[in-house]
């Protein structure tokens, strides 16, 4: 299904920006929403994305952008023990996709699933959506006129565009908003004009902090099971089985390692772009070396100060009117799962297990014993976790 062969080195620059484009608008909203620099979130899913290839000898056509799963995690960790400490935190998630490399490597693909299925994965899904809506609707709210033009024109995009226009409502619907908000005058040039044209990222450091690393830690459960479909995904797209060669544990590895480059300089942890993977399916590029070029393009853009302080000027409330959308899709991801792996609703087990994710999460649940504390998504997961190991199936009688 490939073009590979036809393509000359001009033309996969071409195809490797274009790539690039396809990603930008997702990689640059994470840090926008959570407090850090657009820039190393760019920078990081390059670096990210190269050490991806370097894990997987260069063999999967996948690029890392930022994760959409940790959003919530890092307001209220930062709020919790600063940005310093989150970040330390990010680098444990690092730490939980090697050891989830390791059991691949060991037990195989189905000690994953049977540990998390999509009894928990679909309501911890869902609960990374539905966590975030307040923050959604009090960003459209300081401008709804703004958040509805922005909103209305991602759903637009995302029902009626078609090639690879279809693959970037998010980036259409800033694009759209931030226009209209210039014409509005609600939009502060001057950043702008005293940006640099040049400038290194705000990188940030890590500073250990154990109460940090045990909040993220469980958070890392969604984005393990999203890598482990979307390796599929792309061997659905290519044709190629990447599961087998070069290995889904070198795969989880390489993703799980960029994670702890992102988060040592700043960055939020990275994962695996469908959004990509479906531009591979349009174009029926699959070189991996493309990829490599849109990671060089992020590196490039990354140091180019203009851009940061344009992506900093964006409203507030054109985001706002991108998260009504997104997080609500987030939630029903996490609803698609549960019916795709036809889970019983009806069993009492099951019932049980979704219920306690969802109202331990959403009504912000803590466990606090002494100075750790754990709370939210993570400590949802982690009771989503137990509860499926502990609670027994139901014995079905013939």
């Amino acid at each position: 299904m490939s073009k590979d062969k036809q393509l000359g080195p001009i033309k996969k620059t071409v195809v490797g920006a274009q790539f690039l484009f396809v990603a930008f608008g997702a990689t640059v909203l994470v840090p926008l929403l959570v407090g850090l620099d657009p820039s190393v979130a760019l920078f990081t899913a390059g670096i990210g994305t190269l050490i991806f290839h370097a894990i997987t000898k260069g063999k999967v056509p996948i690029f890392l952008g930022s994760s959409f799963a940790f959003i919530a995690p890092i307001i209220k960790a930062t709020e919790l023990f600063g940005l310093p400490g989150t970040l330390s935190g990010l680098v444990a998630v690092g730490a939980v996709y090697g050891i989830m490399s390791a059991l691949v490597r060991l037990r195989g693909v189905d000690f994953i699933s049977r540990l998390f299925p999509p009894i928990v994965v679909g309501p911890v899904i869902m609960l990374i959506g539905l966590s975030l809506a307040g923050t959604g609707v009090n960003m459209a709210k300081s401008n709804w006129l703004l958040a509805i033009i922005a909103l209305v024109t991602t759903v637009a995009v995302s029902l009626f565009a078609k090639g690879l226009l279809r693959l970037i409502p998010i980036f259409i619907g800033i694009i759209v908003g931030y226009v209209t908000a210039t014409i509005l005058g609600v939009v502060d040039f001057q950043p702008i004009v005293d940006a640099k044209w040049f400038a290194l990222p705000e990188f940030v450091r890590p500073s250990l902090c154990w109460e940090a690393i045990i909040f993220m830690i469980p958070v890392a459960i969604a984005p393990v099971i999203e890598h482990i479909g979307d390796m599929y995904a792309i061997n659905e797209v290519t044709g190629n089985d990447y599961v087998k060669d070069p290995g889904l544990h070198r795969t989880m590895l390489g993703d799980g390692l960029a994670c702890v480059a992102a988060s040592i300089i700043g960055g939020p942890p990275v994962t695996t772009y469908s959004e990509v993977t479906g531009a591979i399916s349009l174009t029926k590029i699959s070189d991996p070396a493309v990829i490599r070029i849109a990671a060089l393009f992020g590196i490039l853009f990354s140091v180019l100060g203009k851009i940061s302080a344009l992506l900093k000027t964006i409203p507030e409330a054109v985001l706002g009117g991108i998260m009504l959308l997104l997080f609500g899709t987030i939630a029903s991801v996490g609803i698609n799962t549960l019916i795709k792996n036809k889970v019983d609703m009806g069993d009492t087990r099951n019932l049980i297990i979704a219920s306690l994710i969802l109202t331990l999460g959403i009504g912000g649940a803590e466990l606090t014993c002494g100075s750790f504390t754990i709370s939210g998504i993570g400590l949802s997961a982690l009771v989503g976790v137990v509860l499926n190991l502990i609670i027994p199936q139901k014995k079905h009688v013939e």
